[in-house]
């Protein structure tokens, strides 16, 4: 969850992921898309990419991800592409989840990853719902903010 808090100081959505062999930390990264301006830059793919790069080989067979919100579609794809054995995730995602929900990734990949689902479910889906809120909130306050005399008449 930390690496989540991390990416929501960066202004991205906190999101976190963890890749895990045996109980050892490989590699760690929270959602980078909005500081490095790049729509693939998740949390699951850096932290993928980062273990791959470490252990130099593009296969994390026997290794576990721990992700704080259930993964999108390319994510998903990314988990069984590197077949990872096992994920573990925090909240779940209706909207844009791949794995519990919309196209269930999993069922059809060729690497079956093993999922549990709703690890800190609370606490993961808090850390979200509270991003969100203060958005959202900041949105519609900068909506009612009043042009100046200037700006109305032009």
């Amino acid at each position: 969850m930390e690496e989540a808090l991390k990416a929501e100081r960066r202004g991205s959505v906190p999101v976190g992921a963890v890749v895990v062999n045996r109980d050892q930390v490989v590699s760690m990264a929270g959602n980078e898309v909005m500081r490095i301006h790049d729509p693939t830059a998740h949390a699951e793919i850096l932290a993928i990419r980062r273990a791959c790069l470490a252990l130099k080989s593009p296969l994390l067979d026997g290794f576990d991800i721990y992700v704080t919100l259930e993964p999108c579609t390319m994510c998903a794809q990314a988990i069984s592409l590197a077949r990872i054995r096992r994920l573990y995730f925090g909240a779940y995602e209706t909207k844009y989840g791949a794995v519990e929900h919309g196209p269930r990734i999993f069922n059809f990949a060729i690497h079956k990853t093993e999922v549990i689902g709703g690890i800190r479910e609370t606490q993961c889906g808090q850390i979200l719902h509270d991003f969100f809120d203060r958005k959202r909130k900041f949105i519609t306050h900068c909506h009612n903010i009043p042009l100046s005399a200037t700006e109305s008449r032009k």
